[in-house]
């Protein structure tokens, strides 16, 4: 597996980014979150507590209690990569983050981006 960067970022350091994205486009932290809490299976403690303790993306993936089964259906483009072509699965699960708060900036609707 190669070391990218990205893998001891702090998600709390991208988190903020994430929500502005969404606020800028009218979106909301909410929702925001919501996506968050669908692709990973967290909830609001355990995701606090990773937000607190500053853990790092690729812990933060590790750790995350179920990554939903419908991630296969999340593809598209993003970063010059399509998604669904990725071979680093934790790049992959990364940019599937990045590809939801998209279409979240976007105006899809929250059914449309949890795969419903």
């Amino acid at each position: 597996m190669e070391n990218h960067r990205i893998y001891t970022m702090p998600f709390a350091s991208v988190y903020p980014h994430y929500v502005n994205k969404a606020e800028k486009k009218g979106r909301t932290k909410a929702e925001v979150d919501t996506i968050i809490f669908w692709l990973t299976g967290y909830d609001r403690n355990t995701f606090e507590k990773h937000l607190e303790n500053k853990t790092d993306f690729q812990t933060f993936f590790q750790e995350a209690p179920e990554i939903n089964p419908n991630v296969s259906k999340i593809t598209g483009v993003i970063c010059g990569y399509r998604v669904e072509d990725i071979e680093d699965v934790l790049i992959q699960k990364i940019r599937y983050l990045d590809k939801l708060i998209d279409e979240l900036a976007r105006g899809r609707k929250m059914e449309k981006i949890m795969r419903a």
